[in-house]
């Protein structure tokens, strides 16, 4: 709905109707499904994928920079961390620019695991927007970024 519609609508508040809600829910059960997903496929848990994946995606990482890139708080990641260093996925090695920094790399089996998480991931968004056009497709992807730049720009984010 335009902004001025939603400034002088006279109708009561619904819930159900509140766009951050609806984007709440749906992400909600997208990261549910992932999670299930990842969780059956990989023993992964959602913050564990979470950061395998961006660490993948920058080849090494610090906790710091990983929780940033992810969205993710530093319990979140360090907890997901220690995991997948446990199981293998990981190696955690000293920063040597930060005494007290840490250093994630994806590790031959973390590499192998994020090429599988990756097929599985494609295969669900394929299902999950089997049934837009193309151009909706798209559409909603402008529309997102836009939100996130705005909250960005603006200082609205928590």
């Amino acid at each position: 709905m335009p902004k001025n519609d939603r400034e002088t609508t006279s109708e009561p508040f619904r819930l159900a109707r509140f766009l951050p809600h609806r984007l709440e829910v749906a992400t909600d059960q997208v990261c549910r499904t992932l999670a299930e997903r990842y969780n059956h496929s990989f023993n992964l848990t959602l913050s564990e994928w979470r950061l395998l994946a961006v660490v993948a995606e920058h080849d090494t990482s610090s906790p710091t920079a990983a929780g940033q890139h992810a969205a993710m708080d530093k319990v979140k990641v360090s907890r997901a961390a220690h995991s997948l260093v446990t199981k293998g996925l990981l190696r955690q090695t000293h920063d040597p620019k930060d005494g007290r920094g840490r250093l994630l790399r994806l590790t031959r089996k973390g590499t192998t695991a994020h090429a599988g998480m990756g097929r599985l991931a494609m295969k669900l968004e394929a299902e999950i927007f089997d049934g837009l056009t193309r151009a909706e497709s798209l559409a909603l992807d402008k529309i997102l970024t836009k939100i996130n730049n705005k909250i960005e720009m603006n200082g609205l984010a928590g």
